[in-house]
């Protein structure tokens, strides 16, 4: 596995000048779709957590922990609409964990244990479980599974330029993606697996409005902090499962606004967008829906479309290229695609996939 692991980092950064191209494929009936899919199929993952995470503990679903989630959720609202000043506004959905935290002490839902085991200093320990070994069908399989979190990847990347006002290009989708490449060798050398982008913190990003690369920069010195300090990793370890969720429901909720918004700059009522987005999302939500949907297909034919971000994604790119590129009705739908866009698609050689010529004139 962790030989696999580390091939698979290896193709990723190799990958990434190419896989980059692929962002001329999302247009805003495109990405609004996969924003608008992340956010979706986030929010079971809320419910999930404000249920105590694990059904099969013996608190999982009970009314204090579903309490704790409101009461976490409502804090938070509470202070995001009573605190001024944008700092205190920026840190409401912290002071709500913080909070319930709190609360949860004397619910007996914080589990001090780990803490108390955690020693105060540990260096990763290099292969600690054996030299890595090379086989074929192994790393075929991490490959698919590198090549679905790449696309996750820029699907959320896509909903932090969506959220943050400054789209994405190519530059930036493989920089991201030769960093994903490197953290997954890297962590195949230190015993972890593929690293992947957690779309839930585009939704945090959404609700803190904290843009600023130097503070993501900061958080990560943290978190290598955190790791050669296993106590300080213990101590944010102690916020129990529903406190976040009750949290969660406020960043999820928000990613699905924000790709609402970006669905806005495209046509919906005309042409064949709206066909778009309706079968993207249910290709996408059918996974969330029923994990098991897809388990009498082909391993790999599973795995891509039992992830519901990888599955919508392609199927909105597909279908965006059949119906409003190679099919007819073309040209009223290329008429909503911002000049990035169009830029975008000027730079595709076949001339089927351009916009059409008043089009790109007018631009």
């Amino acid at each position: 596995m962790f030989g696999a692991t580390l091939v698979a980092g290896a193709v990723c950064f190799l990958l990434a000048p190419a896989f980059c191209r692929l962002l001329r494929f999302f247009p805003p009936v495109v990405s609004g779709s996969v924003i608008t899919l992340v956010g979706l199929s986030l929010l079971p993952v809320a419910g999930q957590w404000a249920r105590g995470g694990d059904p099969a503990s013996s608190g999982y679903g009970s009314p204090s922990n579903l309490a704790l989630a409101a009461g976490t959720l409502a804090f938070t609202l509470l202070l995001h609409r009573l605190l001024s000043g944008r700092f205190l506004q920026r840190v409401a959905i912290l002071l709500g964990l913080i909070a319930g935290t709190a609360a949860a002490v004397p619910m007996g839902k914080v589990d001090f244990h780990h803490l108390s085991q955690a020693p105060l200093f540990a260096l990763p320990e290099p292969f600690a479980f054996g030299a890595p070994q090379f086989e074929a069908p192994v790393i075929a399989t991490m490959l698919v599974v590198m090549l679905v979190s790449m696309t996750e990847s820029t699907a959320s990347l896509i909903a932090v330029g969506s959220v943050v006002d400054k789209p994405v290009d190519d530059r930036v989708i493989a920089g991201s993606l030769r960093a994903q490449g490197l953290g997954t060798a890297l962590g195949g050398a230190l015993g972890a697996f593929v690293s992947c982008s957690y779309a839930q913190n585009v939704g945090l990003v959404a609700i803190s409005r904290i843009r600023s690369r130097y503070a993501v920069t900061l958080c990560g010195a943290v978190l290598v902090l955190m790791g050669l300090v296993p106590a300080l990793g213990s101590l944010v370890a102690l916020v129990p499962l529903p406190v976040l969720g009750g949290a969660a429901v406020v960043f999820f909720g928000s990613i699905t606004v924000a790709g609402i918004r970006t669905l806005a700059k495209a046509s919906l009522a005309t042409g064949h967008n709206g066909i778009i987005v309706s079968v993207a999302l249910a290709f996408g939500l059918i996974p969330v829906a029923s994990a098991d949907f897809y388990d009498r297909l082909p391993a790999p034919v599973a795995m891509v479309l039992g992830s519901g971000i990888t599955a919508g994604c392609l199927v909105a790119v597909l279908l965006n290229l059949l119906l409003n590129h190679f099919g007819r009705g073309s040209e009223a739908n290329e008429s909503h695609i911002p000049t990035a866009h169009v830029d975008a698609f000027d730079s595709i050689d076949s001339e089927a996939h351009l916009p059409p010529r008043s089009v790109r004139q007018s631009r």
